[in-house]
């Protein structure tokens, strides 16, 4: 495992033991950074207007398209610590 697949493993237990809950938008940069970081580009048929959640899911994930793995990883990470250290909302 590269040292960042390690840093990005441990973010993402970081993650489910914060203090606080991220706010919704937060909440969604880290699904999208987690699914880029984990999946690559976006796939699949974009949920209807009746999934009002899935929709932006796969808006914010859409949004990261062309981003590498690893950087999306890095930004995982950047995120978690940040919301650790608690400069980010």
């Amino acid at each position: 495992m590269t040292d960042i697949d390690t840093q990005f493993a441990q973010a993402h237990e970081d993650v489910q033991q914060l203090p606080e809950r991220p706010g919704n938008l937060t909440l969604l940069r880290l699904y999208a950074l987690y699914k880029q970081a984990t999946r690559g580009d976006v796939h699949g048929d974009k949920p209807g207007f009746t999934d009002i959640v899935g929709k932006y899911k796969y808006d914010a994930w859409a949004a990261l398209k062309g981003t590498a793995q690893d950087v999306a990883k890095q930004q995982y990470v950047e995120l978690v610590e940040s919301l650790k250290s608690g400069t980010a909302a």
